[in-house]
């Protein structure tokens, strides 16, 4: 009887030490891959392992062996969207299991707090609507969301946390307010599952989203002495430190595109912030390796006071970036913020943010005919009778007012600017100020607080812009 409980005792411990896959917490139950591409999936066994990988949606087996160091990356074909769930089941001898599974379009969504920011909302900042969308979730069957756990990191590490929910009222707490509203409109009008990845970190600089070798090149960064606070823990407005510990781990994940929401943080760095976001979009397409994927960003919104303008510098380089980085576009937020709010960087309306990123989505990379991505862009100035007319990109057919245009300022040539009127001629807008007989320049929204009522006919905003290039 000893001798047999002693083999039975070794069989265990020889069982016991056949290591199953290990994979990533994005790879998990209830995740959307995306579709009709080759998806990556990848994760650890034992060494020189054969891996075995059999989607349920085709009778192909996929095979591939695991490294000297366990480690194992493999391509897989998907089908096309649907609402049918599948399961993947992997195999190094044990088999691990993954279960409803949607295959539809997944996009990435990335930045500081307002795209961090919950349904449930911050302290003292709530999301418009907030109850009903989270009490409303479970009808939204095809939205699937992964929040991503803060991590910062020194070097880049291989996992992060964070897996796939479902939407219902329990969860949907927890998810990116401007995420989930993106994902509603887009699932509404393609209907076919969208998965949501949330990699987001409030406070976070758009150099905290670049790696080591890239910030050691810029001048007004001292990596050994800006990473760490001087209590030892993280800073959110380290750099580097997102990059290493969140978003690295997650660039074998196949996606449609990217979703970004920052700024705020690198206020005061204007003169720079357009071709270092420029140079995050070239690596981080580089890394995902799945060409010139898409990048649409949010403007953002009205905050501060409205005597200062280095919100309003930000703005204006974010809104240049678009001319430096293909396959991109911003969406504006300068009606969105209400008087209330001029103190509050976190505005509750999440809901328009997601909508407008949506739109350009639906009309620049789905091609959906008849929907309206941009608003109003300046184009050129004239003077006539001591009148200012501006002309205007994207406002063929005119604008949402024809009288009491809010958030104009003219000046002449002493550079002092004073409130200014507005009215539509036609698809021109006549500028006049009594306190300004010669004028020289014209601005519209070019303050850290200062919202204007604006749009096209599609009630999409006109951008802040200046006519002149003043210091």
């Amino acid at each position: 009887m000893k001798k047999l409980i002693t083999i039975t005792c070794l069989m265990m411990m020889q069982a016991g030490a056949m290591a199953k896959i290990v994979l990533p917490e994005i790879l998990s139950d209830n995740m959307v891959l995306q579709q009709q591409t080759d998806v990556c999936l990848w994760g650890k066994a034992d060494s020189d392992k054969e891996i075995t990988i059999c989607p349920s949606w085709t009778n192909n087996v996929y095979r591939t062996m695991s490294d000297k160091d366990g480690k194992w990356i493999i391509k897989i074909e998907t089908p096309s969207a649907s609402y049918q769930t599948y399961a993947i089941t992997l195999s190094d001898g044990e088999e691990t299991k993954l279960s409803n599974i949607l295959i539809g379009e997944v996009w990435f969504c990335s930045g500081q707090s307002n795209m961090e920011m919950p349904l449930r909302g911050f302290w003292d900042a709530p999301i418009e609507g907030a109850n009903e969308l989270i009490a409303t979730a479970s009808k939204w069957k095809g939205i699937r969301v992964a929040t991503i756990g803060r991590d910062g990191q020194t070097e880049p590490v291989d996992y992060c946390r964070g897996s796939w929910k479902v939407s219902n009222p329990e969860n949907a707490p927890e998810f990116s307010a401007t995420g989930f509203n993106f994902a509603m409109m887009m699932n509404q009008i393609l209907d076919i599952p969208i998965g949501i990845i949330n990699c987001s970190w409030g406070g976070s600089t758009v150099e905290g989203w670049l790696p080591r070798e890239i910030v050691a090149e810029y001048p007004d960064i001292d990596l050994e002495r800006d990473i760490r606070r001087e209590d030892g823990w993280w800073h959110y407005t380290s750099p580097t430190l997102m990059y290493n510990g969140m978003l690295h781990p997650l660039q074998n994940y196949t996606i449609k595109g990217f979703l970004w929401y920052q700024g705020e943080a690198n206020v005061g760095k204007h003169n720079t912030y357009a071709e270092r976001l420029r140079t995050m979009v070239e690596l981080w397409r580089k890394e995902w390796g799945l060409g010139e994927l898409p990048f649409y960003y949010v403007e953002i919104a009205p905050f501060n006071s409205p005597e200062t303008n280095l919100f309003a510098l930000l703005r204006e380089s974010q809104f240049k970036a678009q001319s430096m980085i293909p396959n991109s576009g911003m969406i504006s937020t300068n009606d969105l913020v209400m008087p209330y709010e001029m103190k509050n960087i976190h505005p509750k309306n999440k809901t328009d943010v997601g909508k407008r990123l949506a739109y350009m989505a639906l009309s620049k990379t789905y091609g959906v005919r008849g929907i309206e991505a941009y608003g109003p862009v300046y184009k050129s100035m004239y003077m006539k009778d001591g009148d200012v007319y501006l002309t205007f990109d994207n406002a063929p057919e005119g604008f949402n007012r024809m009288s009491d245009m809010e958030g104009f300022e003219m000046a002449g040539e002493d550079k002092v600017f004073y409130p200014a009127e507005a009215e539509a001629c036609g698809n021109q807008i006549k500028v006049t100020c009594e306190n300004v007989k010669n004028p020289v320049a014209v601005r519209y929204g070019f303050r850290d607080y200062k919202p204007g009522n604006v749009a096209n006919l599609r009630s999409l905003p006109l951008y802040p812009f200046r006519t002149d290039n003043w210091e």
